[in-house]
């Protein structure tokens, strides 16, 4: 059962294959992560400082107590998302 306090943004590129893969986990089920395409100007400019790179997909989960962790493979993500129980 995921944590309700957790928060998840996935930065993604419509162009990029390894976020395809991601997005097809995603796709047509419930989750609670919002996704964040990096052709906006705002969230590119979010994944470089908040994650230190423009590297894409990269999932960032905001625990409770604000502590951020930036997660950049697609595999790893999908493992993590998996593992979380975020898909309903």
């Amino acid at each position: 059962m995921p944590d309700c306090m957790t928060r998840y943004s996935l930065y993604y590129s419509r162009y990029c294959y390894f976020c395809q893969k991601v997005l097809m986990v995603l796709r047509n089920r419930q989750h609670p992560i919002e996704l964040r395409n990096i052709n906006e100007q705002e969230n590119s400019a979010a994944l470089l400082t908040g994650g230190g790179k423009r590297q894409v997909p990269c999932l960032r989960i905001e625990s409770a107590d604000q502590d951020e962790q930036w997660m950049y493979e697609s595999n790893d993500i999908i493992h993590y998302i998996r593992e979380q129980g975020l898909l309903a």
